[in-house]
C-alpha cells in the first residue's frame, strides 16, 4: 500500500501538466463547499520551529564556516568525479508534493481543508518562501559549485519541494502518515538532485529545506488573517485555487478563479 502511494506522488508532475493544459475545463463545484472557511488551524508552537530553524541555521553558519565550506567542497568534488550525466528531473520534481494535494482531492481522497482554504494556505506559503529565498540569494551572493552564478544560497528548488512536502503532510497526516512520508521523500530526492547536478552546496540544500518547511507552517498560522483578503461576500460561489505548472522550460504556480 505504501508503495502505491509513493508512486502516486511521483506521478503528480504529469497530472499537474495535464491540468494546466486543460485549465478551462476545471470544475470546482464539487470540490468546494458553499459554507464558510473549513480550515483546521495549525496552532503556533515554539517546538515547531526547532527543525526548520536548525536547518536554516546550519546553512547560514556554512556561509562563513571553514569546516562546512570544506565539507561542501568535498561533497561537490565527489559528485563531479562520479557524475556521468546531469538529470533535470528536479526542475519539475520540486512541485510534485504540492501538486499531490490537489491530485488526491481530485481522486476523492479528502484532506483537512477544502479547495479554497488550502489554496490560500499554499499561496501564502509560496509567497513567503519565494520572498525569503530571493532575498537571501541577493544578500549572500554565494557562488554556485558549477560557477554559473552567485545565487547559490539557499536552494530554491529544495525550498519549494519541502514547502510542498509539509503542505502534503499537514493536509493528509490524519488520513495516512504515508502521504507525508512520500512527500518528504520526493523533497529529499529533489535536494539530492540539486547537488548531483552540481547546482548547489549541501548547506544550500539544508537551508532550503528549513525555509520550505517554515514557510508552510507560517502559511497555516497566517491563514485567518490572509483569508479575509480573499473573502467575497458579494459572490459566495466564487472559487479559486493555486495550481503548480511546468511547461518544460519554466515552472511555478498559477492562480485560478471561477465565478
Amino acid at each position: 500500500m505504501a508503495k502505491r502511494k509513493f508512486i502516486l506522488v511521483l506521478l503528480m508532475p504529469i497530472w499537474s501538466s495535464l491540468l494546466a493544459q486543460n485549465i478551462t475545463k476545471v470544475n470546482f463545484q464539487d470540490s468546494i463547499p458553499h459554507d464558510s472557511s473549513t480550515v483546521k488551524q495549525l496552532k503556533f508552537n515554539v517546538k515547531q520551529l526547532i527543525i526548520p530553524a536548525a536547518f536554516i541555521g546550519f546553512g547560514v553558519i556554512g556561509i562563513n564556516s571553514d569546516q562546512l565550506k570544506d565539507l561542501n567542497s568535498d561533497i561537490s568534488e565527489e559528485v563531479v568525479e562520479h557524475i556521468d550525466k546531469q538529470i533535470s528531473i528536479d526542475d519539475f520534481l520540486q512541485y510534485a508534493p504540492a501538486a499531490s494535494v490537489y491530485a488526491l482531492g481530485a481522486l476523492g481522497v479528502k484532506g483537512k481543508n477544502n479547495m479554497k482554504d488550502k489554496s490560500i494556505i499554499l499561496g501564502t506559503s509560496f509567497l513567503l518562501m519565494t520572498a525569503t529565498v530571493t532575498g537571501l540569494k541577493s544578500i549572500t551572493k554565494v557562488e554556485r559549485p558549477d560557477h554559473t552564478g552567485n545565487n547559490s544560497f539557499p536552494s530554491g528548488h529544495t525550498a519549494t519541494a519541502f514547502m510542498g512536502a509539509e503542505f502534503l503532510y499537514q493536509e493528509y497526516k490524519d488520513v495516512s502518515i504515508w502521504y507525508g512520508i512520500s512527500g518528504y521523500a520526493v523533497a529529499t530526492f529533489t535536494g539530492a538532485f540539486r547537488m548531483y547536478n552540481n547546482r548547489h552546496w549541501l548547506t544550500d540544500v539544508v537551508a532550503g529545506a528549513g525555509i520550505g518547511i517554515l514557510s508552510t507552517k507560517a502559511g497555516y498560522w497566517l491563514f485567518p488573517t490572509v483569508n479575509k483578503l480573499f473573502a467575497s461576500k458579494s459572490n459566495p460561489n466564487k472559487k479559486s485555487a493555486f495550481i503548480p505548472y511546468y511547461d518544460g522550460k519554466q515552472a511555478g504556480f498559477g492562480y485560478i478563479s471561477s465565478f
